[in-house]
């Protein structure tokens, strides 16, 4: 069976073997089976699928696209050592050394899928949103980047923007979110914004802010629906 290598720069993550009449959903969600944590990755991104003898590649709508060997692609037939650019990462596809190799020619309404080149392609990013030209190669426009939100389940009503790099929570007035209780610290928690995302930290004073019920002693990557528990407010981290 060929196998998907998934890299980010010269780092091999992990591989993963493509079996017959199954598929292999791409994504930054959980529920995938190939795990991208990164938010220029769409919570269900891409898949691939054993279809005959081949394998197919479809991106979901995914807001950053598909690329394979640097073109932009909606659906493509998987070939020995093609390279899939999904946000900063890259999965390799490969059949294993001595075996037989079963790639598919694919219907030819497949074959006549949007396929652009890259240079087009960033040439267009251009003229619709200066700037984008020069983000990663599998940036498609966007309105904006997307916003940590945390929402109040008790304690406190409505929404907060999480719109500073260092957002605190705690018990002084200075604070971004005040919560109030006896064992709060004065900045119980803050959550900073990252490249790799958003990350609560403990900032040791009073007792630990909790995510999905287990106490954060040092940093903690948030993810969306996370619950957040400092003191006696209970809120939802989200990203919109």
């Amino acid at each position: 069976m060929p196998t998907l290598t998934l890299k980010f720069k010269d780092s091999v993550i992990s591989e993963y073997v493509l079996e017959k009449e199954k598929s292999l959903n791409i994504g930054r969600r959980e529920d995938n089976n190939i795990i991208i944590d990164n938010l220029a990755v769409s919570g269900h991104h891409a898949k691939v699928d054993s279809v005959g003898d081949g394998f197919l590649l479809t991106d979901l709508q995914s807001k950053n696209g598909s690329f394979v060997n640097e073109q932009f692609v909606s659906s493509h037939w998987l070939k020995h050592g093609d390279v899939i650019t999904i946000g900063k990462h890259t999965l390799v596809f490969k059949y294993k050394e001595g075996e037989a190799r079963t790639e598919a020619a694919g219907p030819e309404d497949m074959d006549q899928t949007m396929v652009m080149d890259t240079s087009s392609y960033k040439s267009m990013l251009a003229k619709s949103s200066p700037g984008t030209a020069s983000a990663s190669p599998a940036a498609k426009p966007q309105e904006k980047e997307p916003v940590g939100i945390l929402s109040f389940v008790s304690g406190g009503d409505g929404e907060k923007e999480i719109l500073k790099k260092l957002f605190k929570i705690g018990k002084a007035s200075t604070n971004d979110i005040v919560v109030g209780g006896f064992m709060v610290g004065q900045v119980a928690a803050t959550i900073s914004k990252r490249p790799g995302g958003y990350f609560i930290s403990y900032e040791g004073s009073g007792s630990k802010p909790k995510v999905n019920g287990n106490s954060v002693s040092e940093s903690v990557q948030l993810k969306d629906f996370d619950v957040i528990e400092i003191g006696s407010v209970k809120m939802h981290f989200f990203l919109k």
